[in-house]
Parts: C-alpha cells; structure tokens; sequence
C-alpha cells in the first residue's frame, strides 16, 4: 500500500467485519436448566401477588370494619382466604418437588409438573380477587353492584390468564421433547435460593400479619385457647422464615460465597425443614379464623385439619411418590 488516506480507509474496510442481516428470530432455544429458572420465576411472581391477599384476608377479621360486613360477605372472605391458601399450597409445592421427587435435577418432568401447578392456582387465584372486591364494596355499591363489579374482576383475570395463552398457543418446540442434561452445582444451588425466595414471601407477610393481629382490640376480647392458637402459629411461621433465611448467610459465612455441595445439602434441608412450620402456622390461623366468624370448635378443627392434610399432600405426599 503507498500510505495515501484512501488506502488507510480501504484497508480499515476490509479489516471492519461484515455487519449480519438482522435475524427475525421469533424464539430463543433455552436449555433445560434456563426453562426451569424462568418457571420457577414465574412461580416466584404469584406468590408475590397471593400475600398480599392472603395478608388482608387474614388481617380482616381483626379489623373493625369486620363486624360492620354482612353475614355472607363475612362468609366470603372465609372462602376466598381458602381459595387463597389452595394458590398458595400449590404453588409453594413446586420446591419440595423439585427436591424430594427430583433430587435438585433440573427435568422436563418439573418443568411441566410447576406450570401445571400454576395453571390450576390461577383459577381459585381469579375467584379470590372477584370475592375480596365484593365483599370491600358491598356496602357502596350494593350487593347487585358489588356482584357485578366482582364477577367483572374474575372475568377479566380469566381472560388474561387463559384466554389470552390459550389463543396465542404454539406447539412445543422439538428441544421440549430432548432428554434432559445433567444439572450442574452451580444450577442447583442457583435454583434452591429461588425456590427459597418463591416460599419466603409468604411467610414473611402471614408473619407480619400474625405480630400486627396481636396488638388489635379484637384479639383481646379472643378467648383465651384461641390466643395460645394464635401465638403457637406466631412462633411457627418466625421458625419457619428463620429457617428459609438461614442459607443466605451459610452461603456467606460458611462458604465464603463459593458453590459447594455443603451450601446445596444446607440450603435443600433448611427448605424442606421450613415446610412443616409453615404448614402448621397456616393452619392455625385458618383455625382462629374459622373460631372467629363461624363460633364453633367443631368446624374449625376440620378446616384445619383439611388445610393441614392438603399441605402435606401436595408439599410431601405427591413428590414422595413421584420419587418412587
């Protein structure tokens, strides 16, 4: 080359890479381990959204705007905090599935089993909403308004959450149908701590709740066995989130922040552990709950016991056997 500029940018051309097409690409090709993130995630985002009303269901028969509701909508808000903790089991299961019926793998079996799981919680998820904006506006509206406005927020949900997939529905991709690959540590541990943070919420605000209820006028006119219920269930749920905050700083202190097989073992069994006191902490106040609006011992023991039993069903019944 004779050094003119015009060589120089002749030379800078040819050196410059060829710029690519734009490519259309309508999807990605993940891996296995990226669909079970991205679903565990999604499990994460309605957890997120069913504590807050699992919160205001819980908190409003202590509130004294409680006893000012009509008999029935006192009634609902009972249902749609069943309804509530249903979405709430059946999304929080997906994490001892995932390490009881899996051992921390990442499958295509869990992948379809947790979005089965979120396709069936959002139904009762829907109702739930349409039941709560009745019973709140009832007195403003009317039983006739209240209804049609609820009905319309379940509607809508429903259209949202299944109309709009369903019409907009793709067959599976070739790669769904592929064995699964093994899952590495680093995955497993990475997947545990957002099966922690699917869980965590939760209990963390049935606990804020359970502190605030006890400072209420309502909780003091209780009687006396409905108090040590509460407080019994108090103490389980702060187990419970103390448990599933406890990998966090292992993972800290003990590990120095490294990806080892003690950090998983820890974080795996401090989950699984937290299960049980959430279960029980749930349940007992569904108890009181029940005491409270329906004034029978009889009728809250078997929700209760219902409550319990349906938790240990889906959280360790259904995953055992899946194991086997």
């Amino acid at each position: 080359m004779d050094g003119s500029p015009a060589a120089d940018i002749a030379m800078k051309r040819q050196e410059r890479p060829q710029e690519q097409p734009p490519e259309n690409h309508q999807e990605q090709p993940l891996s296995r381990q990226d669909k079970v993130q991205d679903v565990l995630n999604e499990a994460r985002m309605l957890v997120l959204g069913a504590q807050v009303l699992v919160g205001f269901q819980y908190n409003a028969v202590f509130h004294p705007g409680f006893e000012r509701l009509s008999e029935g909508a006192k009634w609902l808000i009972v249902g749609s905090l069943a309804g509530m903790l249903l979405v709430v089991a059946l999304v929080m299961s997906s994490a001892p599935f995932h390490r009881i019926a899996e051992r921390g793998r990442d499958t295509r079996r869990l992948q379809s089993h947790v979005s089965r799981l979120m396709a069936v919680a959002l139904a009762p998820f829907a109702v739930a909403i349409g039941l709560d904006l009745y019973t709140v506006s009832e007195r403003l509206l009317g039983p006739a308004g209240a209804g049609t406005l609820g009905g319309a927020a379940t509607a809508a949900a429903l259209a949202l959450w299944y109309a709009a997939g369903m019409l907009g529905r793709q067959p599976k991709p070739e790669e769904d149908r592929m064995p699964d690959d093994d899952t590495s540590l680093k995955d497993r541990i990475e997947h545990m701590l957002t099966e922690l943070r699917v869980v965590l919420p939760g209990a963390q605000a049935l606990l804020g709740f359970q502190f605030t209820a006890m400072l209420t006028d309502s909780f003091e006119r209780m009687a006396e066995p409905l108090k040590l219920v509460h407080l019994g269930s108090l103490c389980a749920m702060a187990l419970a989130v103390v448990l599933l905050m406890a990998p966090a700083p292992f993972h800290r202190i003990a590990a120095g922040g490294r990806m080892t097989a003690r950090v998983n073992r820890f974080g795996v069994n401090a989950l699984i552990t937290a299960m049980v006191p959430l279960a029980l902490g749930m349940a007992g106040d569904f108890y009181v709950v029940l005491a409270l609006v329906g004034h029978s011992e009889g009728l809250a023991l078997a929700g209760a016991a219902v409550l319990l039993a349906m938790f240990a069903v889906l959280w360790f019944a259904v995953p055992l056997l899946a194991r086997r």
